[in-house]
């Protein structure tokens, strides 16, 4: 088992986020799943370094000062691996949108995003990206299941 760190990038605009239909790569382990933009870190790289890069990598937008909002930690998720995850989420972005290797980009409404074919967990810490709090949370999978999950709120300093 290895611990493997990655983030997740919320990109937000006009009342709608960016999502990311998981529908291109063999062996996804995500495939048929919304996500958010992001991935593993590589050597030496912040958190905020990983989350810009996974971003243009999968957008080709180029995002700035994206704002951290949590930690989440995955045990065991993929079956083999601990990922812990930072979540940002961005609204100062440029650039136009490419032919994502990684599956389909979308703009989606705000208000329906809790309705896309999700991970269940995603349908817990999505909303707390609207908080002005950090979060540190926890979630069990098993075989693809939320089993369980925990949260820690702090407050942000923000605002």
């Amino acid at each position: 088992m290895a611990t493997i760190l990655g983030t997740l990038c919320y990109l937000k605009r006009d009342g709608k986020t960016l999502m990311l239909y998981r529908n291109r790569k063999a062996n996804d382990f995500h495939e048929g799943k919304w996500n958010g933009l992001g991935g593993k870190f590589e050597p030496g790289e912040s958190p905020e370094a990983c989350a810009i890069r996974e971003v243009r990598e999968e957008s080709g937008l180029e995002v700035e000062a994206p704002r951290l909002h949590g930690m989440l930690t995955f045990p065991g998720f993929d079956g083999e691996n601990d990922w812990y995850v930072f979540v940002f989420s961005a609204e100062r972005f440029s650039g136009s949108l490419i032919d994502s290797p990684e599956g389909e980009l979308h703009w989606i409404e705000d208000a329906r995003l809790l309705d896309l074919n999700l991970w269940e967990g995603d349908r817990i810490f999505l909303p707390w990206l609207d908080q002005d709090r950090f979060f540190s949370g926890t979630f069990v999978y098993a075989n693809g299941v939320l089993k369980n999950h925990d949260v820690v709120f702090y407050s942000s300093g923000y605002g």
